[in-house]
């Protein structure tokens, strides 16, 4: 397979986007935007959901209608930044089962730790959302789409807000080819400078979502 990558063009999405991206926003206000985008989104990445047919009786005569089909899709947020994008999702796919997976960089060597894991041992068959606001260089992601992989996911959908072309190369390079995965990302940005931030960015994620914790 090949990665999929769709950057969103909605105006929309621009707006809420560049007020997201001011240093000036508060706290409050980008929780909200980004649950916002995040569900704009979800419209796209839930596109090829597996459905099945179900018979409904309608006021007036029965039909056949669509229902998301079985196992639940899986979300999982990638602590702690992730977490902001949740209720974003959910709010569009509600009977999805949520997991979570810790995951940070090592800002002295930028290699990847896992520190908390609550997933199932088995996702055969399980079409999986990652939510991480960033994707920077990639490290985080690869070893996302890799750990849900090994663990039978059927397909992997990573939502991101902004995305670096360094991350995007990487998982082009890096990530076993015969993994089905789809990125989607509301902007492409321009490069990540010598601290690994992407440029122009918005800042760390995490931070501007919950605060500085010391």
């Amino acid at each position: 397979m090949t990665m999929k990558l769709t950057v969103l063009d909605h105006p929309l999405v621009d707006h809420k986007l560049t007020v997201l991206r001011d240093k000036n926003t508060p706290s409050s206000l980008f929780r909200r935007l980004v649950s916002e985008l995040v569900t704009l989104e979800a419209y796209e990445a839930t596109r090829d959901l597996a459905v099945e047919d179900v018979p409904v009786e309608t006021p007036v005569a029965p039909t056949v209608g669509k229902r998301i089909a079985g196992p639940r899709p899986l979300i999982v947020p990638i602590l702690r930044a992730g977490l902001g994008m949740l209720d974003g999702m959910t709010s569009l796919l509600p009977t999805a089962e949520v997991g979570f997976l810790g995951m940070k960089r090592d800002e002295s060597t930028l290699d990847i730790i896992t520190y908390a894991n609550r997933l199932p041992d088995d996702l055969s068959g399980r079409q999986c959302f990652l939510l991480d606001p960033m994707l920077a260089t990639g490290g985080t992601l690869v070893a996302a789409i890799h750990y849900l992989h090994e663990r039978g996911a059927k397909t992997i959908t990573s939502l991101n807000i902004i995305a670096a072309p360094e991350g995007i190369k990487r998982l082009r390079e890096t990530v076993d080819p015969s993994i089905d995965f789809h990125v989607l990302t509301c902007a492409l940005d321009d490069h990540l400078n010598e601290q690994a931030y992407i440029v122009p960015g918005l800042g760390d994620a995490g931070d501007r979502l919950y605060g500085v914790v010391d």
